[in-house]
């Protein structure tokens, strides 16, 4: 009772950004609206992350405004901090249970904003926590049922991994040793899982390098689609 309370007192500190409705989606914003909040939750929703991680995953944040987001979703009740045991001993941000509910929203939001995002623009940068959440949303459960598929993927000197069991999905960041295919490839990846390049026409004009047999690499654009 005492942590609600703590809770609704911190919201209400928020209010100078009131919206002036009583309806959950104005309420949602206020906590979660603010410009890069949504990105930080993404990031987070990978895995904990240092400021460290958390600054180099979106460069263009500047230091004081990534300082004041946390800030905020700390009293929001959305995020909070964890020193890490020794040896590390490190100050670790990472979601709360109140957090980890936004993760079907930020997947739906991804899946609503991707099909706008055409060719990278020459500024834009990929992450390897944005690409393990573009791999989360852009999953498709029911082609996977009955599935099972582990896979490394490479973007220049990004590597994450997703692990398909049955209808499941485990993506993370890092290689996979035991991966039964490795895809390296760039932008051409977005065009792929849009059905605009069939797996065939990207290997064989070379946007698309796989360690693998090809049949995976259909495999995979059939259960990763935007």
């Amino acid at each position: 009772m005492v942590r609600q309370d703590k809770l609704r007192s911190n919201l209400e500190a928020m209010s100078g950004r009131s919206f002036g409705q009583f309806c959950g989606v104005a309420r949602a914003l206020e906590v979660v609206g603010e410009r890069w909040a949504l990105l930080i939750v993404r990031d987070l929703l990978v895995g904990p992350r240092r400021f460290s991680d958390l600054r180099r995953g979106l460069p263009r944040i500047p230091t004081n405004i990534l300082t004041a987001r946390l800030k905020e979703l700390e009293q929001a009740g959305v995020v909070h901090r964890r020193v890490l045991p020794r040896p590390a001993g490190s100050i670790v941000y990472e979601l709360t249970d109140r957090g980890r509910g936004l993760e079907d929203v930020v997947l739906a939001l991804g899946r609503w904003g991707a099909q706008d995002l055409g060719e990278p623009r020459p500024d834009e940068v990929v992450s390897a926590d944005s690409l393990v959440m573009a791999l989360r949303t852009t999953f498709r459960p029911a082609a996977a049922a009955g599935v099972r598929l582990d896979v490394e993927l490479r973007l220049g000197d990004i590597v994450v991994h997703a692990r398909v069991a049955d209808g499941e999905l485990a993506a993370e960041v890092g290689p996979l040793p035991a991966a039964e295919l490795v895809i390296t490839t760039g932008p051409a990846l977005r065009a792929l899982l849009a059905g605009e390049l069939e797996p065939a026409a990207a290997v064989a004009r070379g946007d698309v390098q796989i360690s693998g047999a090809p049949a995976l690499l259909v495999r995979f654009t059939e259960l990763f689609r935007i």
